[in-house]
């Protein structure tokens, strides 16, 4: 298995809004270009901006799904910018935190966002979703993003009535071990809007 780049996720990310427009559901999730945000994308400034604009563009409601890579591995952030919280998902086993170059850029991003809407007070929450599951080894971390895109978009919960042929579920999964890992029972959308951690 090889390292996945952003045209990957992007192209992927792609094909997840063509799921959600099938079923008249853009409005509820939203998608942020990881080859402008992640490092080496220019100033954390200029990615705030990407990312604030992209905000402002919705009604608040919607929730972001933002593939991001410090260096050599991926990560996914969710920001629910109207909520002002970010859901952290690391693929990799272990306690982990989240980069702060990412968590510089999204607070700049909301407080950006906050400013247009007219609301003053920022205070953004960072909150590990646990129970996620994780790569056996080095290079499946993009697989695993795609993954944890993959499960939000067609979890139940968010009202999505479209099934995946076999065939194209084999397309977009990389690997069975993908589609074997499970969130003991618990399903990743309901866990990201309704549960503490």
């Amino acid at each position: 298995m090889e390292e996945i780049g952003a045209t990957v996720l992007a192209v992927y990310m792609r094909y997840l809004h063509d799921v959600l427009k099938q079923a008249n559901m853009c409005s509820m999730v939203g998608f942020i270009d990881p080859a402008t945000v992640s490092a080496n994308s220019g100033t954390i400034a200029d990615r705030s901006r990407l990312v604030a604009a992209r905000l402002q563009k919705t009604d608040g409601e919607q929730i972001f799904m933002m593939p991001y890579n410090p260096g050599r591995h991926w990560i996914l952030l969710i920001v629910r910018a109207k909520k002002e919280t970010v859901y952290f998902l690391d693929p990799l086993p272990g306690h982990r935190v989240v980069d702060e170059e990412a968590k510089n850029i999204v607070n700049s991003a909301i407080k950006m966002y906050n400013t247009h809407i007219a609301e003053l007070d920022v205070n953004v929450i960072w909150k590990t979703l646990s129970g996620t599951p994780k790569q056996p080894s080095s290079v499946e971390c993009g697989y695993y993003v795609m993954r944890f895109m993959r499960d939000i978009i067609m979890d139940p919960s968010l009202g999505l009535r479209i099934s995946m042929p076999r065939e194209t579920r084999k397309l977009h999964t990389p690997k069975k071990l993908l589609m074997k890992s499970g969130m003991n029972g618990q399903s990743l959308f309901a866990k990201l809007l309704n549960r503490e951690y």
